[in-house]
Formats: C-alpha cells, structure tokens, sequence
C-alpha cells in the first residue's frame, strides 16, 4: 500500500485523538513554538525522556540514556531562549548519537564487548562537536551492531535491537536504534552511519527519512577503516529536519582530510525551491535485475506517480550498473578485519560469529584484490557521472524487501548467509559515493515501511532533498506513526 491511498493495516494508520506530544514534533516545530514561548525545551527533553522510558525497554534502541545531562542542558536552553539568545540553530532540540561517534567525556563501545568503557573519552566527532555548538540537548547513545558491520541491528554487547512497527522484526542497521528511536517518537533528530546502506535500510524498514550524504561533505572522525565507503548522514521523521541537520553539521573539520569545503548555500533554503519541476529522473525497479518483492515493487512503483504529477519527466531507465558485491565484500571485509586488528587474542571469541566470519574471509585478501576492487569503484563512478548527465536523479526501492524477524542477518530460509544478499539497492551508491536518500513510501499487507530511495550524482545533495521533500509534500508520511 502507497502513503496516501487508504490503508487497511492498524499499524499504517495515523495516531488520532488528542494533541501531538511534543516528543513527536519535528524539530522545525520545536524550535517555532521556543521562539514564540508557546513550549519550553524543558517540556520538550521531559516528553523525549518519558517516551524513552517508555518506549526503550522493548526497543532496545539507546544503549546509554542521560536523562540528567539532558534535564540540565534543556534548563539552560530554557533560559537562553527566555532571554532571545539562543546559542544556535538547534538550540534545546532533542537529538541521540549513534554509539559509533565520539562523544566528550561518554563512552564509545561501537557495540563490541571487546571495548574498555574505563578510559579518558576527551573528544567529539566532528558531527557531535557541530550539534553541540549549535545547542543540540543529547539524550543518549543508539544501538548498532558491532562496528557497524551489518545490515541488521544486534551485538554481543547490547542485545537485539527491534521495530516499533513490530517488535518481532529488525528495524534494519547499522543505525537501527537510531531509526527506531525516531520511528517511536524518542527524539526528532538523530546520527546515523552509512558504509552499504546503514541509515538508508533502517530507515526503510521503519518508516522514516535519512540521506546519505556525498562522500566528505559531512565529515568524519576517526578514520574509519572502511575508508570512503562510510559516510555519516541524518536520520529524521522530516525532510525539513534532515536539511536543517545537514546545515550544521557540513563543512570541513581539520581532523578530517578527505573533508570537503562548507556548502555554498543552505539546505533548508533549498527545500523552498521548484521541487522537481522540470527534471529528468529515471526510474529502475531492479538495477541490474535484483529480485523485489512484489508488495515492494507494487508500492514503489505507485509512488513514482507522484513525481511526474510533481511537473518531472519520468523514464524507466537502468543506470550502467552491474553487480559489485564481490568487490564490496574486498573493500568491506578487509575494513572489518583492519577494524579488530588490536583486539586481543584473548578477548577475540566476544567478537561477534558473524564478524568473525567476514573478518577471516578478509585477511585472504591481498593488495591486488583491493586495489581491483578500487578500480571497480572508479569505473561505477565514472558511468555513474556520464549516467547523470542524462538524468538529474535516479529513483529505486531503498530495500526489496520489507522488515523481517530481528536477530537474523538474512530473513528465514534466505539461500545466502550475508546481509549483503539482500542490500543491493543500498551498496552500489557507497561505491560510487553517490548521495541518497530514503523516503517512506507505502505498507506491506502486514504494515511494516517500505522506502524508495533519490540517488543523485555526487554534490546533488541540495537536489536530493529538495525532491524528497516534494514527494513529501505530495504524499505525507510523518503523521503515520507506529
């Protein structure tokens, strides 16, 4: 079923009766009613913090919560808002790291039992620090699977992470409490990853929007050993939200030498434009010929509609892809191994079976196969450009399937073992690094999202958006909550 036609599902239908709680405004809204007096931050962070409370034992998506660090930071938005000083543009907004990034004085464990939380945590990430001088309130730490390795969300560490859609299911991963946590109203804003798909799949699988940013236009530190593929992007119930995350935390960090210069222009700005009128986008329902099924397709494909009733020109067209998953699985698995390198032997049997596995498989590996593999990204990215020449964007499913049960790499009876056997749409654009986004698009018949995905050429970003919001506006979907 596509947003906006009528549903038949419970779990697709909008919450009724009463007002909106302000643990489910976007962002946008929070900050219009501290402007006007109308809500307090302190009101705000309270609500987030019952609804966590409420919401996480069964989620499972904060590893940490610090709901007096949060109580304090909201007090003094309060008052900095009281007096029409506010410190930034996210002053006193509600906002949960994914326990991936560095965070001053709290512990990064990445979701491994191989990690000492017992030593000096003195730096941000480049994206904490930004939302931090903006007057960000962080309410914790969200799951991810160990090193963010995989597709699903669950550690040794931290258990498994379920959907608030269905509490049988996976919300996707790697940043699948992040997507819970703002799928579940426990938060507007919140971090996410993205090295083969990790805010785009969760954030298909539980209804809300992320985008994966050009490589280097959102910085990144430490290095992560997965080089370019990982990216660092929003996860939100709002395109609106993301553009206003992506405002503050673009631009270059010193930390980062593949970082790239500030946008030219705002995002938020950009969101106010033409939309998609006038553009050319192609349409692919299976790239290189991915099995989708046929619930999935039905609804994307019904979704594309809305863009050509939007002023575009829509063309079924497959980008020059073909299938890179051996050469992701060298640049992937290779990062995983160079990622545990100093775990000691003794303490190597906590790692996660499944990272061990693809850790093992990646030190077989030899300098030419990775530097084939490179090679295989140059030429994606080199059809890709000439592809986008033609085409402003390309428009697919985000996932060919929906949601399926949590603590599973692969769904029951799935004939691979690995996550990428299901993640097809995702990858290719980390190897071409490419931006792209996931916007919710329809239910299945058993009411789990299902997400189509605007990939754009390398530094459309603003464009990106800027479409999504559009379908946005055309076929809304942050009412619908679970």
């Amino acid at each position: 079923m596509t947003i906006g036609s009528e549903r038949d599902s419970a779990a697709a239908v909008p919450a009724q009766g009463g007002p909106v709680s302000p643990a489910e405004m976007p962002a946008t809204e929070l900050l219009a009613r501290y402007a006007s007096g109308a809500l307090s931050p302190v009101e705000a962070v309270e609500s987030v913090l019952a609804r966590i409370e409420r919401e996480n034992p069964a989620l499972n998506a904060f590893c940490q919560v610090w709901a007096d660090e949060a109580r304090a930071a909201a007090k003094a938005s309060a008052e900095r808002w009281r007096r029409g000083e506010p410190v930034g543009p996210l002053d006193g907004v509600p906002v949960s790291i994914k326990d991936i990034m560095l965070t001053r004085g709290r512990p990064t464990l990445r979701g491994s039992a191989t990690a000492d939380p017992d030593q000096e945590w003195p730096e941000d990430s480049p994206v904490v620090a930004r939302l931090r001088e903006a007057g960000s309130v962080f309410t914790g730490k969200t799951t991810t699977p160990e090193i963010a390795w995989k597709g699903v969300t669950d550690s040794p560490l931290t258990g498994v992470t379920r959907n608030p859609w269905d509490l049988s299911a996976t919300p996707g991963g790697s940043s699948g409490g992040a997507s819970a946590a703002v799928a579940a109203g426990m938060g507007p804003l919140a971090t996410g990853t993205d090295g083969g798909g990790s805010v785009r799949i969760p954030a298909s699988f539980t209804g809300v929007f992320a985008l994966k940013p050009t490589w280097g236009l959102v910085p990144h530190y430490p290095a992560s050993a997965f080089g370019s593929l990982a990216h660092s992007g929003p996860i939100t119930r709002t395109v609106a939200d993301a553009a206003l995350m992506m405002d503050v935390i673009t631009g270059p960090d010193p930390r980062d030498w593949g970082a790239l210069a500030p946008p030219s222009a705002s995002f938020s700005a950009a969101l106010g434009g033409r939309g998609v009128r006038g553009m050319r986008i192609a349409y692919s329902p299976a790239l290189w010929g991915l099995e989708v099924d046929p619930e999935v397709a039905a609804a994307v494909e019904t979704a594309v509609a809305a863009f050509t009733e939007l002023g575009a020109e829509v063309e079924r067209a497959d980008p020059p892809l073909t299938d890179c998953r051996r050469d992701f699985h060298v640049l992937w698995f290779s990062g995983a191994a160079k990622a545990m390198e100093k775990v000691p032997e003794e303490r190597r049997d906590l790692i996660d079976p499944g990272l061990r596995e693809i850790i093992a498989e990646g030190l077989t590996y030899s300098a030419q196969d990775y530097l084939t593999a490179t090679a295989t990204r140059m030429a994606l990215g080199e059809r890709m450009g000439r592809f986008h020449q033609e085409y402003d964007l390309l428009i697919t499913p985000t996932m060919p399937i929906t949601a399926f049960e949590a603590g599973r790499e692969v769904p029951p009876d799935w004939p691979d073992p690995r996550w990428t056997s299901w993640a097809g749409f995702s990858y290719p654009f980390n190897m071409t690094s490419q931006p792209a986004a996931s916007v919710p698009c329809g239910f299945s018949s058993a009411g789990l999202p299902i997400g189509l995905q605007i990939v754009g050429p390398r530094h459309s970003d603003a464009r990106v958006l800027a479409a999504a919001h559009a379908f946005e506006q055309a076929r809304p979907w942050a009412h619908i909550r679970p």
